[in-house]
């Protein structure tokens, strides 16, 4: 069923863009996990608060969209890369508007070592949700797999400003002239 979805939605094309209906308004809930992230005792705390923005991230616009989402996010968990890739290419094809889309398929990049297909997907993420921080993340260490440390430690530093305890944190380096 679910790769019929993604043929149907892939032969579509842009036409099926303007059915997708609009994402869930997350900004909220989103805020009120990251009040309580900044100011989480500990990483474990953390970890947990993250697990609740993935919930909200991966809450897709509707059956359709959610289920492209799935089934990417499935055939990722098993290492079918180009599955998941093609479910993901037809997520962001149905729902152009839907952040979590390009976050995915950027990730689908990034694990194939595709960098430079996976940064301008973690720029669509993130110029519609510009608070996403596995996206900041992602954006961080792609930069970093492309040589572009300045840069990376820029967008690592916005993430570690919605959580300080970020798993990455231990990649920031202090800027020049200046200690951690």
């Amino acid at each position: 069923m679910k790769s019929s979805i993604i043929a149907f939605v892939l032969i579509s094309g842009p036409a099926l863009a303007q059915t997708c209906p609009e994402a869930p308004d997350i900004r909220v809930p989103t805020e009120q996990v990251f009040a309580r992230m900044q100011t989480a005792p500990d990483e474990s705390t953390a970890r947990a608060l993250a697990h609740e923005l993935w919930a909200l991230w991966t809450r897709a616009p509707d059956k359709t969209a959610q289920a492209l989402l799935d089934e990417g996010m499935a055939r990722r968990a098993v290492n079918d890369l180009p599955a998941a890739a093609k479910a993901f290419e037809a997520l962001v094809t149905y729902c152009p508007d839907f952040a979590e889309g390009y976050n995915q398929r950027a990730f689908v990049r990034f694990l194939s070592a595709k960098y430079d297909a996976a940064l301008p997907d973690l720029e669509s993420a993130l110029a519609l949700n510009p608070r996403h921080l596995a996206a900041l993340a992602g954006k961080a260490l792609t930069l970093i797999a492309l040589g572009r440390h300045d840069e990376a430690q820029t967008a690592l530093r916005a993430a570690l400003k919605l959580n300080p305890w970020l798993a990455e944190r231990h990649l920031l380096r202090a800027p020049k002239g200046t200690d951690l």
